[in-house]
């Protein structure tokens, strides 16, 4: 067995000094740790100071200063690896849930609204502010810290964005998620990393392979939200089908009876139809109908696919069928001059691929066969 002597003792205490363990405390256990293994691997006529070489890296993975940092992070932080475990269960539980909800939202499978929202949200709300604190206490340098904060609140206005898109919630606040996200990373992010970082030498090149990198990015996300003024379409779209459902409203007004009741399979045809739409409207805004004051509510009925009734013989695609059937009865029942034609609408094309046309599509067609029963209905009632 090897003993040490009182300037060995010395040299070993120095030496974790000089690496970096500040804390008195911390110094002592570890000298008492590093002499107790040299006393009882190293034989009694070895060298001392090749077995140090080759004993001291076993107590650190790169420096042995690390203890120090792990230690003060265990004394002040307390919930360090609960948080950290917290943070990895809550990342793989958002990655595995957005991929499963966009596959279900690419084939319209049930429940893909619900999923991307827990992914997405669990992302933005738990896992970056999780990450965030994580690592600012580990990260002792304030640009560090700044950067990853900058980074964190870029990512989650991002997530926020994403998420207010595919939920076709209220665009002006989708839009400033976007604009936030891009400002921040434009003018700010991208700014101080880069002066930040080409100051090192070790840093310059990767510092300026990156932001090259993050402008690109920034600019391709910019591209996008410039050509958001299709917005206006959207909105003219809106506009064109409000009024037409107002001239609807007026035809069905006129094409009534004597008695102010209208033939009872053409109401039928228009409760079937209603239906239809209120539950497309209902998918794209959360009511069933567009109510009047829309514009100061900033509801906007923005073009979209049709959600999972009309799929796979959903509720939509029955009430299509029989609709369909209906309308097909109505016109045996009539002369032909007064005919629906129902060739090239919504009703002309194979059932199992209406999810395939935008809600807006199906919406106007259903809305013009509405009108042209209206008028046939106005023709029957004008010749009695």
């Amino acid at each position: 067995m090897y003993t040490l002597s009182e300037k060995q003792i010395d040299f070993i205490l120095n030496d974790i000094k000089i690496r970096g363990v500040e804390m008195e405390d911390l110094q002592l256990n570890l000298l008492d740790h590093i002499c107790c293994v040299i006393e009882c691997e190293l034989d009694h006529d070895g060298d001392f100071e090749i077995f140090y070489k080759k004993t001291i890296p076993r107590f650190f993975i790169k420096e042995l200063k690390e203890i120090e940092e792990e230690t003060i992070l265990l004394l002040t932080f307390k919930n360090y690896y609960a948080m950290k475990k917290t943070m990895i269960r809550i990342g793989i539980f958002s990655v595995i849930t957005i991929i499963w909800g966009s596959i279900s939202k690419l084939m319209h499978w049930p429940g893909a609204a619900i999923m991307l929202l827990m992914g997405i949200g669990s992302l933005a709300l738990i896992f970056i502010p999780l990450m965030f604190i994580l690592k600012t206490k580990e990260e002792s340098n304030m640009r560090d810290k700044l950067i990853l904060g900058l980074a964190s609140l870029i990512g989650i206005c991002l997530c926020c964005a994403t998420l207010f898109t595919i939920m076709h919630w209220p665009s002006p606040t989708n839009g400033f998620f976007w604009f936030a996200a891009i400002c921040i990373s434009a003018f700010i992010f991208i700014p101080v990393y880069f002066f930040t970082g080409i100051r090192n030498p070790d840093t310059k090149l990767n510092t300026m392979v990156t932001t090259i990198i993050l402008i690109g990015a920034t600019g391709l996300q910019f591209t996008l939200m410039n050509v958001r003024p299709a917005l206006k379409l959207t909105q003219i779209k809106m506009y064109g089908y409000i009024q037409n459902e107002t001239l609807l409203k007026k035809l069905q007004h006129y094409s009534k009876s004597e008695n102010n009741q209208p033939n009872t399979i053409a109401l039928e045809i228009n409760s079937k139809a209603d239906e239809i739409k209120s539950m497309i409207i209902e998918n794209a805004i959360g009511e069933k109908t567009i109510p009047k004051d829309f514009e100061s509510k900033n509801i906007e009925l923005q073009e979209g696919s049709l959600d999972v009734n009309f799929y796979d013989n959903g509720r939509g695609i029955r009430l299509l069928r029989d609709l369909k059937t209906e309308l097909t009865n109505y016109n045996a029942s009539i002369s032909p001059e007064n005919k629906i034609p129902v060739e090239h609408s919504i009703l002309d094309i194979e059932f199992d691929k209406i999810g395939r046309y935008s809600n807006y599509a199906v919406l106007n067609s259903l809305t013009q066969l509405q009108m042209f029963l209206a008028t046939a209905e106005s023709k029957i009632t004008a010749s009695k």
